[in-house]
C-alpha cells in the first residue's frame, strides 16, 4: 500500500531545491546577497511576465476591472523592484570587487525575461534575439513575443472597442516595430481624456507604468554607478554609460506627447 506524501510547506515551495541554488563562487561575504538578489529579481520578472499577458488578454477582451486589477499589480511589483536596489546598495565597491571576477561573462544584459517584459511593453529591438542561442527557450520566447502585440498595441484596440476614433493604421501597426509616437493617436487620446473617464484612468495608470521601469532604470544605473564606476560592466558590457542611454525614453510616448495639451 502507498501513501502520498503529505503537502507541506517546504514541499509545496519546494524549499529543498529553491535554497540549494545559491552557489557563491569566492569566501566573500556579499557574494549571496548578490546571488538572492538577481535571482529574486528574476523572479519577479517572470511574475511581470504573467500579469502583462493577463493584462494584454484583458485589454483585448474589454475587461475594464481585469486590466485595472493587473495594473495595480505591476504598479506595485515595481515599486518593489525599486526597493531592492537599496538592499544592493548595501554592498561597497570593495567587497564587490572581492568576487567580481568569477562572474567572467555572466551579465544582467544576458536576462531573457527582462527582455520579454521589454518586448510585452513594445520596447522591440529584433537584434537583441542574436543574444540568445538559437532554439533556446528565452530565445523562443522573445521571437514569439516579438511577433506579438504589445500591450500598448492592445491598448489602442481596446480604446477603440469604447468608442475611441484610433486610426486604422495605427491598429494595424507591424507589431515587430518598436512603440513610436502617431499625431493621429494622440488626438484621439484627447478625447478620450476629456470625455471618456474610465478609460482616461487606464491611461493614467500606463503612464504610472511607463514612469516605474524608468524609476527602476535610473536606480539601476545610480547603482552601477556608486559599485564600478565608469569600469566596464560584467560580461564585458558597457556598463553605466550604456545604461545612461535607456534613461527617459518612455514605452508610451503618444501618452506623453499630449499633458500639454490636457
Amino acid at each position: 500500500m502507498t501513501h502520498e506524501k503529505a503537502l507541506t510547506y517546504a514541499n509545496y515551495l519546494r524549499l529543498d531545491t529553491l535554497l540549494a541554488q545559491q552557489q557563491p563562487l569566492s569566501a566573500e561575504h556579499d557574494e549571496l546577497l548578490f546571488i538572492v538578489i538577481h535571482q529574486v529579481y528574476e523572479l519577479w520578472f517572470k511574475q511581470l511576465r504573467h500579469e502583462l499577458l493577463h493584462l494584454r488578454r484583458s485589454l483585448f477582451a474589454n475587461d475594464t476591472p481585469a486590466a485595472a486589477a493587473t495594473l495595480k499589480r505591476v504598479l506595485t511589483i515595481l515599486k518593489t523592484l525599486v526597493a531592492q536596489v537599496d538592499i544592493l546598495e548595501t554592498m561597497t565597491p570593495l567587497s564587490f570587487s572581492g568576487f567580481r571576477a568569477r562572474l567572467e561573462a555572466a551579465s544582467g544584459f544576458q536576462s531573457w525575461q527582462f527582455r520579454a517584459v521589454e518586448f510585452l511593453l513594445g520596447h522591440k529591438r529584433e537584434r537583441v534575439l542574436a543574444d540568445y542561442p538559437a532554439g533556446s527557450a528565452g530565445r523562443v520566447e522573445l521571437e514569439k513575443l516579438l511577433a506579438e502585440p504589445s500591450i500598448y498595441a492592445a491598448f489602442l484596440h481596446y480604446l477603440q472597442a469604447n468608442g475611441a476614433a484610433i486610426p486604422a493604421a495605427a491598429l494595424a501597426r507591424d507589431p515587430r516595430l518598436p512603440t513610436a509616437p502617431d499625431s493621429r493617436v494622440q488626438e484621439a487620446l484627447l478625447t478620450v481624456y476629456r470625455g471618456r473617464p474610465v478609460q482616461a484612468q487606464l491611461c493614467e495608470r500606463l503612464v504610472d507604468l511607463d514612469e516605474g521601469l524608468q524609476e527602476w532604470r535610473y536606480r539601476h544605473v545610480k547603482m552601477v554607478e556608486r559599485t564600478i564606476g565608469a569600469k566596464p560592466g560584467t560580461g564585458g558590457s558597457a556598463g553605466a554609460p550604456y545604461l545612461r542611454q535607456t534613461l527617459f525614453k518612455p514605452l508610451f510616448p503618444d501618452l506623453w506627447e499630449i499633458r500639454d495639451r490636457l
